[in-house]
């Protein structure tokens, strides 16, 4: 079981650079996250309602803690055009512990002024 304080993160995807952003601005103004990752584009192959499809899109590394996954889940789903965008929660098991205690200080939901 995660505690509230524990380090997790949120893996998705958006279908262009122009979203990706905005929806990074978002979580760090927010302070729901402490940081996001823009990678460069990937090709995403899946199926969608019976057929296969292809995409283009930037994928997202979101910093946060077990206690703010659900507002970040719930701010994704609704920035996000998709009707059912990736959204995973992977827990950090280690790391920096620098790092780490910074991510909590970031991510502790309170907005920028």
């Amino acid at each position: 079981m995660l505690r509230e304080d524990d380090i997790v993160l949120v893996i998705s995807n958006a279908p262009d650079l122009l979203l990706a952003k905005r929806i990074a601005h978002v979580l760090v103004e927010d302070g729901l996250a402490a940081c996001v990752n823009l990678g460069a584009p990937i090709l995403s192959i899946y199926r969608w309602q019976g057929q296969i499809e292809g995409a283009d899109e930037i994928p997202m590394w979101i910093k946060t803690t077990a206690g703010q996954q659900h507002a970040v889940v719930q701010a994704l789903a609704k920035l996000h055009p998709y009707e059912v965008p990736e959204i995973i929660v992977v827990p950090v098991i280690g790391g920096s512990a620098p790092y780490l205690d910074w991510v909590r200080e970031q991510a502790n939901g309170t907005p920028m002024e």
